[in-house]
């Protein structure tokens, strides 16, 4: 966001910003390739955009600046839209609502959460984006990202990575940002990137084409992950959301190896091969299982008792925000 508040005297809000996608060529050998339809992807796209229009017909930007006395330069953006027009960029350069909006709508809010116990914000964070640049970016991101990833494992197991990674993030980044609200599909968004990286790990031995494919990817996770050390990006909701999805994909994306499938159109070979995966593979499911329980035990835990991230690692403020003689960092 800008350096100002969204809204004169209200919380800053900080976007959990888009990811960028990059082509990468790896491939499953074509045998063993199953294609699902993707339908689930879609479905989350339409949802974020009807609940964006549901925001700004809230915002009323019209009514809001009137109420609050903006002057000639706090005019609505777009004020052909009537009350779905966006509020003045001097507030929100997004094109967006304001944050009050934001807010009411359901942004992750410390504050609430902990003290008026609104976990749902948790959840309904990840719906909510500050302006028409952020979901725009956001959906162009899920398309490219989930769709691939809905054909090839199923509308199931990609579901509940998305919806689980975003619940990931916003524990994260109520840990850390207690002065700020946050939305955005990013954290979600990311989980289905942590997920790819892992699912080619643990299915290593299918792919063609996986180092140049791992040297991509990390490439792709390491730039999205750099440009939200700027300030009023979400970083916390990115790293939360990256490091559920990578665990995630380790207990729901393993394929059976390639000795395993073959074995079982030839009655020769399948006698010595019993598993449908191999040691590494169990073990890291195992591994992730117990990481991933622990994470959200701990995480949640630690968020309602009140406490403050930062007090246990005071170098994790240089994840979100590097200050620069270009900018400042509010914690």
């Amino acid at each position: 966001m800008g350096s100002r508040d969204l809204e004169r005297g209200g919380a800053k809000s900080r976007v959990a910003n888009g990811t960028t996608t990059a082509n990468y060529s790896y491939t499953v050998r074509e045998d063993l390739e199953e294609q699902w339809t993707s339908w689930l992807i879609p479905v989350f796209v339409v949802i974020n955009i009807a609940v964006f229009v549901v925001v700004m017909f809230v915002n009323d930007c019209p009514k809001h600046v009137f109420e609050t006395g903006g002057g000639f330069d706090a005019k609505c953006v777009a004020r052909f839209l009537g009350r779905f027009s966006f509020e003045p960029l001097s507030e929100n350069p997004l094109f967006g609502p304001s944050s009050a909006a934001l807010e009411k709508m359901g942004a992750l809010d410390w504050s609430k959460v902990v003290h008026d116990h609104q976990g749902w914000r948790l959840l309904t964070c990840m719906w909510l984006h500050a302006g028409l640049i952020h979901i725009l970016v956001n959906m162009l991101s899920l398309v490219f990202i989930g769709i691939r990833l809905e054909q090839q494992f199923g509308f199931v197991r990609i579901g509940i990575i998305y919806l689980l990674s975003g619940f990931g993030g916003s524990i994260l980044s109520a840990l850390f940002i207690q002065n700020s609200i946050s939305v955005g599909a990013s954290g979600a968004l990311f989980g289905l990137l942590g997920a790819m990286l892992s699912e080619l790990i643990t299915n290593w031995t299918i792919y063609t084409n996986k180092v140049a494919a791992l040297v991509t990817l990390l490439l792709v996770v390491l730039v999205n992950l750099a440009v939200g050390i700027l300030p009023h990006v979400d970083n916390f909701a990115h790293i939360g959301g990256f490091l559920t999805g990578f665990f995630l994909g380790f207990i729901l994306l393993p394929r059976p190896h390639f000795g395993w499938l073959m074995s079982r159109g030839d009655l020769s070979t399948s006698v010595g091969v019993r598993s449908r995966y191999k040691a590494y593979q169990i073990a890291l499911w195992l591994i992730s299982l117990c990481v991933v329980i622990a994470g959200f035990t701990v995480g949640l835990v630690m968020l309602f008792r009140g406490e403050n991230g930062y007090e246990h690692c005071h170098w994790c403020r240089y994840l979100t925000c590097v200050p620069t003689s270009k900018w400042k960092c509010n914690d």
